[in-house]
């Protein structure tokens, strides 16, 4: 299993920042092929435990790295298939529990988004206001923000993100339909 440095040490790398958010066939098997075994342990270990896991207490970076393994590589991993949420719980709790320690301002402002992405790809509101909040008070970045805003705008419409219907085998509502044939936003 690899460790948080090396999940850190991979993802803020300068030639992998560019695929945050623009990824690629290549970057999502990368990442599957170098941290699949990893993300699947942490996920296992946090389905077991009742307090938190050891991460979360070595250190904010290392705290970081497992919220990243839960949240942002399921998504590249398993991209398009109902897998790429599976964790969102334990990323979730694990952002609740470093956001409660305060140990998020800790990290830097490159770094500290990943630790409300959680919050921005849940599907519950309080969730979504936690994120908006997070990202105007910590983050100077006012992008991140911006888009904090258009994810919980899209919960207290919908209650959902309606893009991911048809991945998880929703029905999708008329009104739904309609905002995604209008180009609706991705989350």
């Amino acid at each position: 299993m690899k460790g948080p440095d090396d999940i850190l040490r991979f993802w803020f790398a300068a030639d992998v920042a560019k695929y945050w958010f623009n990824t690629t066939d290549a970057f999502d098997a990368q990442i599957r092929r170098e941290f699949e075994t990893t993300a699947i342990q942490l996920a296992a270990e946090m389905s077991q435990i009742r307090d938190e896991h050891p991460w979360e207490t070595q250190s904010a970076e290392a705290h970081l790295a497992l919220i990243i393994a839960l949240d942002q590589f399921p998504r590249n991993m398993y991209r398009q298939t109902p897998a790429a949420f599976a964790w969102d719980k334990y990323a979730v709790q694990a952002a609740q529990r470093m956001v409660a320690r305060k140990t998020d301002i800790r990290l830097s402002q490159v770094q500290r988004p990943f630790v409300y992405m959680p919050f921005m790809h849940s599907e519950n509101l309080p969730d979504q206001e936690e994120c908006v909040r997070l990202c105007d008070a910590r983050l100077e970045d006012g992008n991140t923000l911006k888009f904090a805003e258009i994810h919980r705008d899209i919960i207290k419409r919908f209650g959902r993100f309606p893009h991911r219907n048809n991945i998880l085998s929703r029905d999708t509502t008329p009104e739904e339909q309609a905002f995604l044939n209008e180009g609706g936003f991705s989350a």
